[in-house]
């Protein structure tokens, strides 16, 4: 965590909290991998690691296909038939191979009790984003889910941020971006939000410490006290 960082600047205007789901909440590299394997096995193509996932994964459930089959030397004409059998995959595997991140519901329990709008909001499709918060009992902690098949662009692209914080009946400086790599970063940069970020989760092959955000966390329940503090 950044040392005893100034949250002042920050907390003075805060109206709400914009949290990411896949690699700040839940670890949920091994659903991803455990997925491509089957829809990789059925199309007759080589399966990829975990690391090459985890590289990967950020950009949305569509970036993700179309970067296997490169990866795998899949032509790109297999794209729909992935698509479908992608969902398909997913819809019986969201979640059985995740896990909550440490710090993260006792995180979630002590903003909440803040009394501010919270939004989860992610690049998944909204369908299997709602899903996997209400398996894993993070559902009630949210006023707004949006997923990326909400809006016409997905992060980085600061779109989504912005019709959030809309939903939200918030200013964008006033709503914090919590993430874990540069596609949120980037996002709330552009979308004039206040950026805090995990230390952990998939930052494309790369440190979040690397991004630049406000705040730097190793856990979601050190956020409270900073904002206390």
């Amino acid at each position: 965590m950044l040392a005893t960082p100034d949250t002042s600047h920050l907390s003075g205007r805060l109206q709400a909290f914009i949290v990411d789901l896949d690699g700040t909440m839940v670890d949920t590299l091994g659903d991803f991998v455990a997925v491509l394997a089957l829809v990789l096995t059925e199309l007759k193509l080589p399966v990829v690691d975990r690391a090459f996932v985890e590289r990967t994964v950020g950009r949305g459930s569509e970036h993700l296909i179309r970067c296997t089959l490169a990866e795998v030397g899949g032509d790109a004409t297999l794209y729909e038939q992935a698509w479908q059998r992608y969902q398909f995959h997913y819809a019986a595997e969201n979640g059985r191979h995740s896990a909550t991140y440490p710090g993260v519901m006792e995180g979630l329990q002590a903003l909440r009790a803040l009394g501010l709008p919270m939004a989860c909001l992610t690049n998944k499709p909204a369908a299997p984003a709602r899903a996997l918060l209400a398996a894993k009992g993070l559902d009630g902690f949210f006023d707004k889910v949006f997923g990326g098949d909400d809006f016409e662009r997905k992060k980085p692209d600061p779109l989504p941020l912005l019709k959030t914080c809309e939903a939200l009946g918030v200013a964008p400086a006033g709503a914090w971006m919590i993430g874990d790599s540069s596609n949120d970063a980037a996002a709330a940069r552009a979308a004039g939000c206040p950026v805090v970020l995990v230390s952990y989760g998939y930052n494309h092959g790369q440190p979040a410490s690397e991004v630049g955000a406000d705040l730097l966390l190793d856990r979601l329940d050190q956020l409270p006290a900073l904002i206390r503090a």
